[in-house]
């Protein structure tokens, strides 16, 4: 006991003092986890403050999303609209052939606003091409769609098409690959 006063008193004299760990109570899990919360918090508002387009469609938001701005342009949006959907009908009563202001829009209605801003302009022709505004070819294309996102091979998309021609696969694709 003697040697480890005098070894104390040494390493005090040489400015070296034996460190304890300091103990503070005892966090629980919650209690953690909102710390953590805490720590992340500046980090996350720095950048959320960097990034102007998050993708997805979800921006910023600025004095055009305010809800009087889009009031105000209602009436603009409403009448030009109105005016278009009108020339369209005129065109279809004279069974003239859709042009390709008509085949833009159509397929820009049918697809969706945030997936036709998410295509590339050669997507975009593509899917003019394909005549999505029929809703057989909507459905037929959004299917494409959903193999693609999920990874699937194009030999496996042609088999999974000739079975549903056929008959055979008539349903969930899912069945067929055994996908869990």
């Amino acid at each position: 006991a003697e040697n480890r006063e005098k070894e104390i008193e040494a390493a005090q004299s040489n400015g070296d003092t034996p460190k304890k760990k300091e103990k503070g109570p005892k966090l629980t899990s919650k209690e953690k986890r909102e710390k953590e919360q805490l720590e992340l918090r500046p980090i996350c508002v720095k950048l959320v403050n960097e990034i102007d387009d998050f993708g997805a469609g979800f921006r910023k938001p600025t004095y055009k999303d305010l809800l009087v701005v889009k009031m105000v342009k209602w009436p603009y949006y409403l009448g030009s609209a109105s005016l278009w959907w009108g020339k369209y009908a005129i065109r279809r009563m004279r069974k003239l052939e859709l042009n390709d202001e008509e085949r833009e829009v159509l397929t820009k209605n049918a697809v969706g606003e945030i997936a036709w801003a998410a295509a590339s302009d050669e997507e975009r022709a593509t899917m003019v091409t394909l005549e999505l505004w029929v809703s057989d070819n909507l459905v037929e294309w959004r299917e494409e769609q959903d193999m693609i996102r999920e990874g699937l091979s194009a030999n496996k998309r042609k088999q999974i098409k000739k079975m549903r021609k056929k008959g055979g696969g008539g349903g969930d694709y899912d069945d067929d690959l055994h996908l869990d």
